[in-house]
């Protein structure tokens, strides 16, 4: 199925499919439908994909915006409804930091140079 000297994302995709109910049960309680269907496009594309590419790059890099808040501070977006209604004291809250966290080793171990320096970005702000 793949080139195995040349595929980068075996980590990743491994990752993925270990935490693939935790990516959806996510995604759904921080964006709702739109957000579900879009963590379910990035899955089935990490388990298709041999190597980073730039698209899927911007998908791991928006379901990481989705992880750490980006959009709630909008008070029209799905996400801002979504995070008005979690609970900060639900122990899901801690579920869904340390899935960030291990998202964000994951992502590093990817050497892909654009996608560590926004990622470096996002962090350092």
């Amino acid at each position: 199925m793949f080139d195995l000297s040349n595929d980068t994302m075996t980590s990743m995709r491994a990752f993925m499919a270990s935490h693939s109910e935790a990516v959806q049960n996510t995604a759904y309680l921080l964006g709702g439908q739109p957000a579900l269907r879009k963590a379910q496009l990035l899955l089935d594309e990490i388990a298709s994909s041999p190597v980073m590419t730039r698209r899927l790059g911007r998908q791991l890099l928006d379901f990481h915006s989705l992880l750490t808040l980006q959009n709630v501070h909008h008070s029209d977006t799905v996400e801002a409804a979504c995070f008005a209604d979690l609970d900060p004291t639900s122990p899901v809250v801690e579920d869904i930091c340390v899935l960030c966290d291990e998202l964000e080793c994951e992502m590093h171990k990817l050497d892909d140079a654009e996608l560590s320096s926004v990622l470096s970005h996002r962090l350092a702000a």
